[in-house]
């Protein structure tokens, strides 16, 4: 039996990481992270300042996009994209969640 160790770290959605610590913790590098926000995949709190603040959020898109960079091999331009795709997809259930439950029976 193999047992396989991982580590926890709680985030709370309001925290507030810097480039460094969102490069450390998705394991993506600044370079790569750099290039998702470019590409809009990825934003920061504050848009104009020199030194970027990031929500929990981005942490979350942050780790998809290192797991999809892993598994397929995809550069930045393709994880924008890949990740992009699966916001909306977000948005769109969260729409048709709300839909329907303003359904009479709350047909599901």
């Amino acid at each position: 039996m193999k047992i396989e160790l991982t580590e926890v770290l709680w985030i709370d959605q309001y925290q507030e990481l810097s480039l460094a610590d969102l490069a450390k913790l998705s394991g993506l590098s600044e370079t790569e992270l750099n290039e998702l926000v470019d590409c809009d995949a990825i934003m920061p709190i504050n848009t104009n300042s020199t030194e970027w603040i990031f929500d929990a959020g981005c942490l979350a898109a942050a780790k998809t996009a290192c797991r999809l960079r892993n598994d397929f091999e995809l550069d930045t331009q393709g994880l924008s994209v890949a990740l992009t795709l699966i916001n909306q997809i977000h948005h769109l259930e969260m729409q048709l969640h709300d839909l329907r439950a303003q359904l009479p029976g709350r047909i599901f």
